[in-house]
This record gives structure tokens, sequence and C-alpha cells, in this order.
């Protein structure tokens, strides 16, 4: 099963499933953090049902929110209907169907340990942004819980910061920042046997 397959299969479940996971001050201090204004145009790449692009959008933001999981894109249309101004996109993050230029703040939320190419996205990324436009990563510091790469089929154990760091500056961004959240995400195995307690980054830079 790929990710994208694993995607579909729980999209029905996923918001019950990201609360077991980590919480909603993931999402209060990434917006924070960037310092969002209302009317501008935010990208939510990887918006999964929509945790990140909900809260954007009740900051008065504009949302596009982009998924390679249909399944996902559908619950969420379902859960936020009538919930501001969002536009929904069924996209690789490698390729995002969009001009340059064009948003004004890009978030991604424990997306980035999914890609195939961290490095590549980034830069899709910072391209859409506009000059003096933000992108906020919030994801997973390397670890060693294996069972997440079968189960929650996660393409990496997590990143060093000292990488994203690099991959936020090679990619043209300025004022970049990669620190500790102070947030954890959560999981058991499937035996029930191991429990994983893995720290949250937050990786910043300006356009």
């Amino acid at each position: 099963m790929t990710g994208k397959q694993y995607f579909n299969t729980i999209a029905h479940q996923w918001d019950e499933i990201r609360k077991t996971l980590f919480s909603e001050a993931v999402r209060e201090k990434a917006i924070s953090l960037a310092d969002v204004q209302s009317d501008r145009i935010a990208a939510d790449i990887g918006a999964g049902t929509g945790f990140i692009t909900e809260g954007l959008t009740h900051k008065g933001l504009k949302v596009i929110a982009i998924d390679r999981s249909e399944e996902m894109i559908r619950e969420m249309k379902k859960k936020l209907q009538g919930t501001g101004s969002i536009d929904c996109y069924i996209a690789d993050a490698e390729y995002l169907p969009f001009r340059n230029e064009s948003v004004d703040y890009v978030f991604s939320n424990m997306f980035l340990h999914h890609v195939e190419n961290p490095p590549i996205t980034i830069r899709e990324m910072v391209r859409i942004l506009k000059p003096s436009g933000k992108l906020i990563i919030t994801d997973l510091i390397k670890h060693d819980f294996e069972f997440l790469k079968k189960e929650h089929h996660d393409h990496w154990m997590g990143f060093e910061r000292e990488n994203v760091r690099q991959w936020l500056i090679e990619s043209g961004l300025n004022k970049v920042i990669v620190e500790c959240l102070g947030e954890t995400c959560c999981a058991h195995s499937s035996s029930g046997k191991e429990y994983a307690t893995i720290s949250i980054f937050i990786g910043s830079g300006e356009k």
C-alpha cells in the first residue's frame, strides 16, 4: 500500500486519529509565528482534512488547500463547507499547479515526512510564495520508531533540524529559523507493544 492509498483508506477516521497524535496547539503556534494578516492568500500543502486550513479561515485568510489524497480532500470539503474561502486541489507537492509568487503564506503540517524528496518539495513551496511571503513547516524531529514507517506509511523517520535549516536556506529563504515547537506527536503501535513520543519542530523563513 502506498502512502496515498493509506490516507485514502483512513480519511473518514483521520480527524479522530489526529487528536491522538498531536494537539491543536501545533496549529495555534504555527499560525501565530506566521503573524498572518486577514484577506491574504495562504496555501496549505498536504492539507489532509483541513487541520491548518480551518485555523487559517478563522483568521480571515483565503486558503488554497492541496493534498494528493482524493478522500482527504472529500472529507475536508464536507467538514468545512461554508467555512470561509477555500479552494481545494488534488496535486503532488513536487509539482504544484500554481504560478510563481501567487500566495502570501505557505503552511505544511506533518507532511514533509511523507514526501519522497523534501528539498524539491520545499523549493516548490517557496516558488509559489510572493516576495516577503512566509513559509511555515511543522514536522517530526528525527526518531527511531520503525513501526511508523510500516503502520503510518511514513517515508522519513523525522528530520535533523540542521538539514531542514539548510534546505530552507538553499531554497532562497531569509530569516530562517528551525527550532523545537514545544509539542510532541504520540502514537501506539498496532500491537500495543511500542509507544512513540516524538518532538515536533517548526521551520520558518521569509522570501
